[in-house]
């Protein structure tokens, strides 16, 4: 009994060990709050996945040229708790972000608000500066 108890158990270490870790980070680790950023563009894709949820938006700058943004917000239950659904985000819709850019210089932000064509602006902050709470 012993040995089919350790063998057991180290089969079900070794599949916990093998699997990749899902990584979830700090906003300090990847975002600087000292760089907030305001994107007008027009949503390319929307990822309902956890730890965050992603929208992909193609921003034109002054010149013409066409960036694809990848933006991060919070996790689908936290959006959905706000009264979001993967619906409000149809590929197409021009959408204004409020966010913060990556320290990498990549087009990457996370959000603070999303405002919608009609001008609901919707709270998706995933994490770090922006919370409601810490708005003054």
């Amino acid at each position: 009994m012993r040995r089919v108890l350790c063998a057991s158990a180290l089969a079900a270490l070794v599949l916990v060990a093998g699997r990749p870790a899902q990584a979830h980070h700090a906003f300090t680790a990847e975002f600087d709050g000292n760089q907030p950023v305001s994107l007008k563009g027009t949503v390319t894709k929307a990822e309902w996945v956890n730890p965050h949820s992603w929208v992909y938006v193609d921003v034109k700058d002054e010149s013409g040229k066409v960036t694809n943004w990848a933006i991060e917000c919070g996790a689908p239950k936290a959006l959905l708790r706000r009264c979001w659904n993967k619906n409000d985000l149809p590929i197409g819709t021009a959408i204004i972000v409020d966010g913060y850019r990556a320290k990498n210089g990549s087009p990457t932000a996370n959000a603070r608000d999303i405002t919608l064509p009609d001008g609901r602006k919707l709270f998706v902050g995933s994490s770090g500066t922006g919370a409601p709470y810490e708005k003054k």
